[in-house]
């Protein structure tokens, strides 16, 4: 067996094996070519900044000093990130549940990862940079919504940019109206967590209600 091939683990069944260089899984997969190879931009131009400005959804993803890996979504009216130059964007902080996950990552490691996405495309854009934490007033009074204004933004210094084609979406059919799971398929989100959290002790209903009850609040009353 080659030494940059090797079983996943000692139940594997012979037929996964782990790929342990880039020389072995370029042997494998190949390397880009055409469009795939020179699309790589080092900034943003025209179409990558119509793109941002129509797109209300986002994934960052982060990585914290040690190595853990996190991805968080952020979400806003259309154009919420604000492109200030040709390198440079800013992603206003909305009001969440403190893990401060991303940020807190950023500061340890400052290099992200985002792919935007638009409603209705299935092409998605991609951006990668490194990232700092600001309370630029300029920024953060551009981002006011419902007369709340953010407390802090990440700017990112944009080193890297390029659509990326459809075929995830449409393999996953992500748009499509006759794809969508109706939400009942699965418990909801506060009785999730209760039981994920409640260390096999039973969870009774009225708990249920109320972590259901003050979730929907926060989503009312506290988006921004």
């Amino acid at each position: 067996m080659p030494n940059d091939i090797a079983p996943v683990s000692e139940t594997d069944t012979g037929t996964d094996y782990e790929i342990r260089t880039e020389e072995a899984l370029r042997d494998l997969i190949g390397h880009p070519s055409g469009l795939a190879a020179k699309k790589s931009l080092p900034k943003l131009d025209k179409y990558c900044r119509d793109f941002i400005a129509l797109s209300p959804f986002l994934c960052i993803g982060t990585m914290s000093g040690d190595g853990r890996a996190d991805v968080s979504p952020r979400g806003d009216p259309a154009g919420f990130v604000q492109v200030l130059d040709d390198n440079t964007i800013a992603i206003p902080d909305r009001p969440g549940n403190h893990r401060l996950d991303t940020m807190s990552n950023i500061l340890a490691n400052p290099s992200v990862g985002l792919i935007f996405m638009i409603p209705g495309f299935e092409d998605t854009l991609r951006i990668n940079g490194r990232a700092t934490l600001t309370r630029d007033p300029a920024i953060l009074d551009r981002a006011v919504i419902k007369n709340k204004r953010p407390e802090i933004a990440i700017r990112i210094q944009v080193e890297e940019a390029f659509l990326h084609c459809a075929k995830a979406l449409k393999r996953s059919r992500l748009w499509e109206a006759d794809a969508q799971v109706d939400r009942s398929v699965m418990p909801s989100l506060a009785r999730i967590i209760l039981n994920q959290t409640s260390e096999g002790e039973a969870i009774d209903e009225a708990t249920v209600k109320t972590a259901d009850e003050r979730l929907e609040e926060s989503y009312r009353k506290h988006l921004y």
